[in-house]
């Protein structure tokens, strides 16, 4: 069995090639998915599994504990690995770190539904959120939209939106900070939001002409970070149809009121490699939602061992 570690996951991957590995993939066909979370006493402990047809099985486990940074000696909040299993024997055959795989695996599939739906001409991008997922996003878009010439950065905390921009330096683009989010949102031809809110930050009514959204956070069935117009006036897709209708706080809750159906999620990643449509002209917005998964997960980790990295134990 291979050990991968989180040095060997980030000396090994690009972006460009991963979300082409990530593309190719979804051209197999569907995955079989199973989620587990159990809570205890504010920590949480999440089992996420796959199997996909030629890339094998795979199972990430990850714990969650809130108060570890505060601990002595500090220790990461997230912490967890991935078990990889061969397709053809069934058998163990790589433990991946699961933390920079996550990382990876979170803006690859942001940035392979811009590759999907965004106007290849995109000039500017818009980043809500200066959490650890900030940065990756940025890059991952930056490489499959070169067009990008300018990032703005909103956070509710200034000095975090100011280290994020000190970071992206090596991008070459035009990188500022904005504390006005509103003003922010028509200027941009892309909108990322990767943010812990349990409401809406987004507003829709602002968006201009072309623009496409990326919604990464409300990970959870009472979070949201679009409002209703973002819904409605933009065409939606997602990454996958069982991993976001019926699980997280941006569908569910305008759905349940009424302001938006299951059959106005126009396609998912799968349907998108089957031949359906996506964005069908330059005007008209497109919203994505990130919902991840354990396939995409898997599909990440064979990329990485198909790289040849790690140690056999």
């Amino acid at each position: 069995m291979r050990i991968v570690s989180a040095a060997d996951i980030n000396d090994s991957l690009a972006w460009k090639p991963l979300v082409a590995a990530l593309k190719a993939a979804h051209a197999t066909g569907g995955a079989e998915l199973g989620d587990t979370l159990l809570t205890s006493n504010g920590r949480k402990f999440l089992v996420r599994s796959a199997w996909l047809g030629g890339l094998g099985a795979g199972v990430k486990a990850v714990t969650v504990y809130p108060d570890n940074p505060a601990s002595s000696p500090a220790r990461p909040s997230v912490q967890g690995s991935m078990l990889v299993f061969d397709e053809a024997t069934g058998e163990p055959a790589a433990l991946v770190d699961g933390v920079a795989l996550t990382a990876w695996k979170t803006a690859a599939d942001s940035a392979l539904g811009a590759d999907l739906l965004a106007r290849p001409d995109i000039a500017s991008m818009l980043m809500v959120g200066a959490g650890n997922m900030a940065e990756p996003l940025i890059r991952a878009h930056c490489a499959v939209r070169p067009s990008l010439s300018r990032v703005t950065i909103h956070n509710r905390t200034r000095a975090r939106a100011d280290a994020l921009a000190e970071r992206l330096t090596d991008l070459g683009v035009e990188i500022r900070v904005t504390e006005d989010l509103d003003a922010a949102i028509p200027e941009a031809d892309l909108v990322t939001t990767a943010t812990m809110s349990e409401k809406p930050v987004l507003k829709g009514e602002l968006l201009r002409p072309g623009t496409h959204v990326d919604l990464v956070g409300a990970f959870t069935p009472t979070m949201r970070e679009a409002d209703d117009a973002v819904l409605t006036r933009g065409r939606l897709f997602v990454d996958c149809r069982k991993t976001t209708i019926g699980e997280i706080g941006e569908l569910i809750d305008p759905m349940e009121r009424g302001v938006i159906s299951e059959a106005d999620v126009i396609a998912d990643y799968f349907d998108l490699a089957g031949g359906a449509a996506g964005r069908a002209s330059a005007d008209e917005i497109t919203v994505c939602k990130n919902g991840g998964g354990a396939h995409l997960d898997l599909m990440v980790a064979r990329h990485v061992l198909d790289q040849g990295v790690g140690s056999e134990v």
